[in-house]
């Protein structure tokens, strides 16, 4: 069946969700203020050991880095255009309208916990090359790898900042069946640069909702999402 992977992506991100909530509601302050900080410090790590694994190379005893250049341009031009389109004030009103529709109204943390967990489970590469396979030839597995993740980073962000996480579900549907449908289209794009590329900017972006989770809203991480394109754009142009 088409979009499998991101159906099953998409029940995995739900039910961790649904669990998260459940224990949230059982735990303490304290607990739930450790819990966070636990899961924005593993967030960081993701995010730098992801950068790192594709900026260092080691060969005999040489230790190279490639990609700065193209980080740091293409972390700058997205940021820009991103705050003049401002993405990230689009994503707080769709997580406003979410929060009234869901009988949420008076949930101060729901936009919060929305916002930080779509963030977190839609971007990498995982999704773009897990859609993109899952539509060409069915093959699901790296979604299914992505879906244990998922459940269990919305598992604990559900329990420790809000039961906005859990309608992180939204994004992740629509962004990965959008690119299982335009597969074949995706895969001519998905070059080993390019997809390199998206593995280091998207890190980078990851490592920020880290920082977010462990120090307070530090970065619009949504207003430097035109970065990723960018980054797929830098394999080709240069």
């Amino acid at each position: 069946m088409i979009a499998t992977g991101t159906l099953i992506n998409t029940a995995a991100i739900i039910a961790g969700g649904l669990l998260g909530m459940l224990a949230g509601n059982l735990l303490k302050e304290n607990y739930r203020d450790i819990l966070n900080k636990a899961n924005g410090v593993a967030v960081l790590f993701v995010g730098i050991s992801g950068a790192i694994e594709n900026m260092l190379h080691i060969e005999g005893n040489t230790v190279s880095m490639d990609g700065a250049m193209m980080m740091i341009i293409t972390l700058a031009l997205g940021s820009l255009i991103g705050e003049f389109l401002d993405i990230d004030g689009h994503f707080i009103r769709f997580g406003e309208w979410l929060k009234r529709k869901t009988g949420n109204a008076k949930d101060q943390t729901f936009v919060n916990a929305f916002v930080t967990a779509s963030l977190t489970v839609c971007i990498g590469a995982m999704a773009i090359v897990g859609s993109i396979q899952d539509g060409l030839n069915g093959n699901y597995e790296i979604l299914a790898m992505k879906a244990v993740l998922d459940f269990t980073i919305i598992m604990v962000m559900s329990a420790s900042i809000g039961k906005g996480a859990v309608f992180s579900a939204i994004p992740v549907f629509v962004l990965q069946g959008s690119v299982t449908l335009l597969a074949r289209l995706a895969s001519q794009l998905m070059t080993p640069a390019t997809i390199t590329n998206l593995s280091i900017v998207g890190s980078v972006l990851i490592f920020c909702v880290g920082v977010n989770l462990l120090f307070g809203r530090q970065f619009k991480v949504a207003n430097m999402l035109p970065s990723v394109i960018l980054a797929a754009l830098w394999a080709f142009l240069f």
